[in-house]
């Protein structure tokens, strides 16, 4: 679990706004698009992952590609979501964002879509999926980094200077590409590989 002292994101009030989005009508574009270049990714390995952890991806893109797998016998979704139906060709586990709530050595492929950005112990969280993980097995995340949502950093910065004399941070802050890997290797994963995909929304 994370320090107090260290914590920047509530996840309780997170999964209120997450609720709150899914009544309103969710659009999940870009889940899609990172569910289907995780699943390109993984295909590109050649190997067979027959027991998968799906962990904290906020929706269940991720885990219906991964269903389709040949040789797959165990897939876990593991999130703090809301369940998805009870007809789905994998086990869904709620559990805590901060806790991987599995034995040492259970799975050969762990994935994870657009959830570790929101993280309070990064490196503690990174640390248990390489414990969960079997020898040789395969770690494979997309996350928010870099210079995610750059331009509403520097809008409101100039309204706030603007209105109130000053400003404060009011966008998240996300690791840097040359961070992940460090994190990666201090977790003990032995080939770490990061790279970045800019997708540009416009409104």
């Amino acid at each position: 679990m994370s320090n107090p002292s260290h914590i920047i994101f509530d996840h309780a009030v997170a999964r209120l706004r997450m609720a709150r989005a899914r009544r309103q009508g969710v659009e999940p574009f870009l889940l899609e698009r990172v569910a289907e270049d995780l699943s390109d990714r993984v295909d590109a390995a050649l190997r067979p992952f027959p027991s998968v952890l799906d962990l904290g991806t906020p929706g269940p893109h991720v885990a219906e590609r991964l269903s389709r797998r040949a040789g797959l016998t165990t897939l876990v979704r593991a999130h703090a979501g809301v369940s998805a139906a009870d007809d789905v060709p994998w086990r869904e586990l709620i559990a805590d964002e901060e806790i991987v709530p599995f034995a040492p050595a259970s799975f050969d492929l762990v994935t994870s879509a657009l959830a570790l950005h929101t993280i309070n112990d990064l490196p503690g969280v990174l640390a248990q999926i390489r414990r969960v993980l079997r020898p040789d097995g395969l770690f494979m995340a997309c996350m928010m980094g870099g210079r995610t949502l750059q331009e509403l950093r520097e809008v409101f910065a100039q309204a706030e200077a603007e209105i109130e004399g000053g400003a404060s941070p009011r966008v998240a802050p996300f690791a840097d590409l040359r961070d992940m890997g460090g994190l990666l290797q201090r977790a003990g994963f032995a080939l770490p590989v990061t790279d970045v995909d800019p997708i540009i929304v416009r409104y």
